[in-house]
């Protein structure tokens, strides 16, 4: 077996496969990268067993196998290398050797057959999505899914296609985020929900692109296929949580504030926080804000005022400053609405402006107790 292939094409593929290789694997046979070679095409393969993801390069060759070569071995090789064709050839002592304008380098591979097979997806629905519109989806809803293993399926993002639109959704009992499009529509209803690591991987390579991606999925897998990339994870088993349920439908208190201002405010005010709660508290009366802080058990305390549009009755209320700073810095809009009801019901965080056509985002924060 030997190919020739470009240093810099290779390692660009091997790292974005190299994302899915944990640092500590039950099975060596996963801390390797799977080279099957058919003619002028090779397929590389990186696996932990939930998440396989490949990758089609095209090479010189006219042979054909398959090797497990050991991953960091070879991605911390690649990386040194300026740009330069590499030969790969398969020697009979078990190793494989690679031979750059400089020298020759010598790793011991495994045999392909013994690296654990990619499902099959059987009785598949499948979907397509532009790739931008799927990365953005995914960076504006998975900061919000939690890190609970008691909870597993909060610990992903629900994914629910119907033939009105898209809708994608995170929670992690603090903190909500509802994320849809109706510009993109799937030709039957399902849902199910995706784990944190794929999802990250898509979203990295899928930021700015726009070449389609078919998702594929049924029962307990899901497929994206784009480019010359397959990527095929398990789904997170479970129902989802009725999130519907706890967005309150009856917000008379509406404010608007520039977005920037306001999070600006609310990060320098928390850094007076008590450090276990992060609590502040926003006490809205006419067009004015007032955010403040304060850490009893240090005698700190901080206060700014800021002018809003506000309508509604006056109340003060109490957030988490790290829920309310992490939502804030995920939306890109200039300005920013805040509906609420009641200070022990939750506020709904949405952008006035900056969207899309048929693109809505719906950010929910649970309150704090204040302690008067």
């Amino acid at each position: 077996m030997k190919f020739i292939v470009s240093s810099t094409y290779l390692l660009k593929q091997l790292q974005v496969l190299g994302g899915v290789i944990n640092n500590s694997n039950t099975l060596p046979i996963l801390d390797n990268f799977l080279f099957e070679l058919t003619n002028s095409e090779l397929i590389i393969s990186a696996s932990d067993l939930e998440t396989t993801m490949s990758s089609k390069l095209e090479v010189e060759s006219d042979n054909s196998g398959s090797i497990a070569v050991p991953a960091r071995l070879l991605l911390e090789t690649l990386k040194t290398f300026p740009e330069q064709p590499l030969t790969f050839v398969v020697e009979d002592n078990n190793t494989i050797e690679i031979s750059s304008n400089h020298g020759k380098y010598a790793l011991a591979y495994a045999d392909g057959n013994e690296f654990p097979k990619a499902v099959s997806l059987d009785d598949a629905t499948s979907t397509t999505i532009t790739g931008d519109i799927l990365a953005t989806a995914i960076s504006k809803t998975i900061f919000a899914a939690g890190n609970d293993d008691l909870r597993p399926v909060m610990s992903g993002v629900f994914f629910q296609f119907s033939t009105e639109g898209l809708t994608f959704v995170a929670t992690d009992a603090h903190k909500l985020v509802k994320y849809s499009r109706e510009d993109v529509k799937a030709g039957q209803t399902t849902e199910f929900i995706m784990p944190k690591k794929p999802l990250n991987l898509l979203k990295g390579i899928l930021a700015a692109s726009d070449d389609d991606v078919t998702i594929e999925y049924n029962d307990s897998n899901a497929k994206f296929t784009f480019e010359n990339t397959v990527l095929i994870c398990r789904l997170i088993d479970g129902k989802y949580p009725n999130y519907e349920a706890v967005i309150p439908k009856e917000n008379p208190n509406r404010l608007v504030i520039d977005r920037t201002q306001f999070l600006n405010s609310v990060r320098r005010v928390s850094i007076f926080s008590n450090k276990t709660t992060h609590q502040i508290r926003l006490k809205i009366a006419g067009a004015e804000l007032n955010i403040s802080a304060e850490d009893i058990d240090y005698s700190n305390k901080a206060e700014e005022r800021l002018t809003c549009d506000y309508q509604g009755d006056d109340m003060q209320i109490g957030f988490n400053s790290r829920f309310l700073t992490e939502m804030l810095n995920n939306l890109s809009s200039d300005e920013v609405q805040l509906e609420m009801s009641l200070p022990n019901r939750a506020g709904i965080l949405t952008p006035v402006d900056g969207l899309d056509e048929g693109e809505q985002v719906t950010m929910l924060v649970m309150p704090v107790m204040l302690n008067n």
